[in-house]
């Protein structure tokens, strides 16, 4: 039996995937889960000890397989770690699944992230690396997308409702 997400969320730090992937979990009764959890469950320590430890490529290398993992075996809604579709094994994998690109503004990115605060690429001048990586990945998370959804301004539940409309057949 091959299993796959109803929904796989992308988008950059601050565009609200942790929270409005779990509003649209329980919106449609089924689990959440997270490549970034994974990622610190497997690894026994949070994503920013990873960094510092084993450095950004041994952290990809961790993402590339969390990804495949949870495409493989997560039936309920899967958001995917900002920069994971920096990968083109990532991205290939993505095709085919119902992809939704949580769209966020430089703005509202920066209140929703505050500056950097356990986030390794943003320890160094937060908001201008956040928007060198929204510029960089936007591209890139169009490509993977069946959907995008704004999220500027927007409550997560408002954001779940909107996502679950574009699932229905």
């Amino acid at each position: 039996m091959n299993t796959r997400p109803v929904c796989v969320l992308v988008g950059s730090p601050g565009s609200g995937k942790t929270t409005v992937g779990t509003a649209l979990a329980a919106l449609l009764g089924v689990g959440f889960r997270d490549t970034d959890a994974d990622i610190e469950n497997l690894a026994g320590k949070p994503i920013p000890e990873i960094f510092v430890d084993e450095g950004e490529e041994h952290f990809r290398t961790l993402e590339r397989a969390a990804v495949a993992a949870a495409l493989a075996s997560h039936a309920g809604v899967l958001a995917v770690g900002g920069g994971a579709v920096l990968a083109e094994e990532n991205r290939a994998a993505l095709i085919g699944h119902t992809v939704v690109h949580l769209s966020v503004e430089l703005p509202d990115a920066v209140k929703r992230v505050g500056l950097g605060a356990g986030r390794p690429l943003l320890a160094l001048n937060p908001r201008a690396t956040l928007k060198h990586l929204m510029d960089q990945r936007r591209p890139l998370y169009a490509e993977v997308a069946t959907a995008t959804v704004v999220t500027d301004g927007r409550t997560p539940q408002e954001l779940a409702a909107e996502i679950a409309a574009l699932l229905k057949p």
